[in-house]
Parts: structure tokens; C-alpha cells; sequence
């Protein structure tokens, strides 16, 4: 009986050190430049004014702290200067107090998840504040 159970546990062993010698692999590396993620055209959602639109968000070439312009933040319109935020990780945050659009103060950060950001801001129009949550859908 003992010559039966030795073996077995020498199989055991070896294939528990087989094991873990095994990782798992990510076979999509992390971008160099964290901004890469949050490029390109998305199509925005936001719940409140139940309003659809995309956006652009490109790279600020003279940034070295993580800058991105979006072009039509907050449907303001792609005459209206973009909007600037900055992108820590998966969070990307506009810069505080900046006025886009007709004079409209923006205020928020976003966070990515798979190939959406869930980004609630504010958007102060002059004579309201607006509590926005909007969806962005990379396209």
C-alpha cells in the first residue's frame, strides 16, 4: 500500500510545481503614454438631457503631464474651444473651472472601464448648475 501512495504523491507534487510556474499573460501591453486609451471619437450618452453626440479626444502634443483636448465636450459645439482635461490611469479629469461653449463652467472627472467612461460632471450655464452623468462608448 505504501509503494502505491508514494508515487501518487510524487505525480501530485510535480504537477503543483508545474503549475505554478504558470501566469497569466495579458496580450495587450499598457500603452507607453497613458493618454493612448482615451484617444480617438467616442459616442456620448448622457442621462439627464437625454442628448447623443460624439466627441474627440486628442493628444496634447506639448503636454508632459498626461493633456488631451476634447473637441465637442458637453455638445458645446466643434467651433467652441475643446474642453482640457488631464489622464492619471484610467481617470481622466477636466481641468477646474475652465469655460467652453456660450461661457458654461465645467467641472468632473471620468473613469474608463473596458471601452466605456463613466463621467459625471458639472456644467454651470450662468444661470444654473447642472449635475450631468454622461456615458462615453469608444466608436
Amino acid at each position: 500500500m505504501k509503494k502505491r501512495i508514494t508515487p501518487f504523491f510524487a505525480i501530485l507534487a510535480l504537477m503543483a510545481f508545474g503549475l505554478s510556474g504558470c501566469t497569466d499573460d495579458d496580450p495587450t501591453p499598457a500603452p507607453a503614454d497613458p493618454r493612448q486609451i482615451f484617444l480617438g471619437i467616442w459616442s456620448v450618452t448622457e442621462t439627464e438631457t437625454r442628448l447623443t453626440y460624439e466627441v474627440n479626444i486628442e493628444i496634447d502634443t506639448k503636454s508632459q503631464n498626461g493633456g488631451v483636448y476634447i473637441y465637442n465636450f458637453a455638445n458645446s459645439g466643434t467651433s467652441s474651444n475643446p474642453a482640457y482635461a488631464f489622464v492619471s490611469g484610467n481617470t481622466i479629469s477636466l481641468d477646474i473651472n475652465q469655460v467652453i461653449g456660450d461661457n458654461w463652467i465645467v467641472n468632473g472627472s471620468g473613469s474608463l472601464s473596458g471601452t466605456k467612461i463613466n463621467w459625471p460632471y458639472t456644467l454651470n450655464d450662468g444661470a444654473t448648475l447642472h449635475y450631468i452623468s454622461a456615458v462615453y462608448t469608444k466608436l
